[in-house]
């Protein structure tokens, strides 16, 4: 059960890296979304989590804490790079996040406890196991949202008359 969630989780990461490929420092930083939501902020949030759940929940915390970390996670900018957060910068402190959460998953058992400081009050301890889980959905999630502005990015002409098509259906029910 362990090594399947691994695997989901590392499949996750590879396609959520996967849809930086090819792209300009602009284009992994544009905000496509009314919240600003772009390519390099949900790799640099993902790292966060990946610290955060599968590092500091255990007594892990990481050997040099990422630029954008603060004593309170609240005022962490986790969801966009600042213009001196280079792409390179953050993909490499996203593959020692995930790197250092490999090492806990190998390590520990999946209910080898967790506590999680941010959380509700009373709902704090939980195990390796739930965490896990919610890295592989946090996980797939994210890559979910990448996968669609990477197709703003990209604005393939060729799926234009398939749109307009959908778009006419759409349109019956205004």
């Amino acid at each position: 059960m362990k090594d399947e969630l691994l695997k989901a989780l590392q499949g996750s990461r590879a396609v959520m890296l996967g849809k930086l490929a090819g792209l300009s420092e602009y284009d992994r930083r544009r905000p496509l979304t009314p919240t600003g939501t772009n390519l390099l902020g949900l790799v640099k949030h993902l790292a966060g989590m990946e610290y955060g759940y599968l590092g500091e929940a255990f007594g892990r915390p990481p050997i040099e804490r990422p630029s954008w970390f603060r004593d309170d996670p609240s005022t962490e900018i986790d969801m966009w790079a600042t213009p001196d957060e280079s792409s390179e910068y953050v993909v490499t402190v996203y593959q020692q996040a995930c790197a250092h959460a490999d090492r806990t998953v190998n390590e520990l058992d999946l209910d080898s406890p967790a506590h999680v400081a941010h959380w509700a009050e009373g709902h704090q301890e939980t195990t390796l196991g739930v965490l896990l889980i919610r890295m592989v959905n946090e996980t797939a999630q994210h890559a979910g949202h990448a996968d669609i502005i990477r197709e703003l990015i990209d604005d393939d002409p060729s799926w234009r008359d398939h749109r307009g098509v959908i778009q006419q259906a759409a349109d019956a029910y205004r």
